[in-house]
This record gives C-alpha cells, sequence and structure tokens, in this order.
C-alpha cells in the first residue's frame, strides 16, 4: 500500500501574546514521489484560539485533529485537559493506536506534542518540531529563539527554511498560523 506523508511542523511561543506554528507544504508518495508541494499541515481551532499543525500520515492527521477539536469543544477550551482526554482515547481505542502521526498543539499558555503512542510531551524550553524535518528545524529553532530577538512567527519561517535546505522531505512552501494575527503563506 503506497502511503501519503507530511513532512515538516516547526511551533515557538515567545509570549502569550506571541504564539506561532508552521509546517512546509510537501507531501511525499512512498518514499520516492512529491505529490504536492503547497498542502496545508496548520490550522487554527477553537475560536481561533488554538494552533495545531500535523506530521506523518495524512489521513490519520485528519483523524487526530477532529478528535482533539472535539475534545477542546468537551473541556471548554482547556488544552491540556484536552490533550489527556485524547491521549487515553489514543491509547485505548484499537483503530486510534494505529493512527500514525504526531500533532503539536499550542494555546497562548502551552505547548504540546501528542505522539502516535498517546503520549503528552511538554518540550523544556517554548519551541519545538516533529516531522521528517523535525531535527533540523528543531536545531535551527533553538539557536533562533536562544541568540536572536527575533519574534516566534519569524523563528517558525526561518527555522523551516533552513529545513527546507536540507531534508528532502520539507520543502519552502511555509504556511505560519499565529494567535492574534491571520494566516501568512509565503
Amino acid at each position: 500500500m503506497i502511503e501519503f506523508h507530511a513532512t515538516t511542523i516547526c511551533a515557538v511561543r515567545r509570549s502569550a501574546d506571541d504564539v506561532a506554528i508552521g509546517g512546509d507544504g510537501q507531501v511525499t508518495m512512498g518514499e520516492s514521489a512529491i505529490m504536492k508541494n503547497g498542502a496545508v499541515k496548520v490550522k487554527k481551532i477553537f475560536h481561533d484560539s488554538v494552533l495545531t499543525g500535523f506530521a506523518g500520515s495524512v489521513a490519520d492527521a485528519f483523524s487526530l485533529t477532529e478528535k482533539f477539536e472535539k475534545k477542546l469543544e468537551e473541556n471548554g477550551g482547556n488544552l491540556k485537559r484536552a490533550a489527556v482526554d485524547l491521549a487515553e482515547i489514543w491509547r485505548s481505542d484499537k483503530g486510534m493506536r494505529s493512527l500514525e502521526a504526531l500533532m503539536i498543539v499550542a494555546d497562548r499558555d502551552d505547548l504540546l506534542v501528542l505522539s502516535g503512542n498517546g503520549e503528552i510531551i511538554a518540550p523544556d524550553q517554548s519551541f519545538v518540531a516533529i516531522g521528517s524535518g523535525g531535527n533540523y528545524a528543531y536545531s535551527a529553532a533553538n539557536a533562533l529563539y536562544n541568540h536572536t530577538d527575533m519574534d516566534a512567527e519569524q523563528i517558525v519561517r526561518e527555522s523551516l527554511k533552513i529545513a527546507s535546505s536540507i531534508c528532502v522531505y520539507t520543502n519552502d512552501h511555509i504556511t505560519v498560523e499565529k494567535l492574534g494575527g491571520d494566516k501568512d503563506n509565503e
């Protein structure tokens, strides 16, 4: 079976008023073909107060995002509670255990990674990256976050550009979402 995979997502939280998440647009079919260059893998949910982005199997990621949004509704927008509820379902539901995706979720207070094992990971610092080019984007975000005055959006965008110059599964068609601002494509 040929699988479609999404690639690199990076999120940065400088402060409650400076939170951004971005992703590249490449979708790879199997190991050797680019199926799409302009996919959007980040979005605002729950009344535009939560940012989410995914890497991994596209269909699985859409399913997880939908389930997470329902959990946010059930928990009045409480990001951590919704993440815990989703993790519980992810671990216990036989169908969900086979989902191959990672998600980053962020609001003004928290930044979390939800893993395919039903884990919830709060990064040590206020930035994180996942996907094929995640290590490259993470390294770039680390340097930019700790050694520049760049805002969250600038760090996300530059980190993804750096990852796209190294990782064959990451392109430079970058979409960024931020809290308190509009979607910005480059």
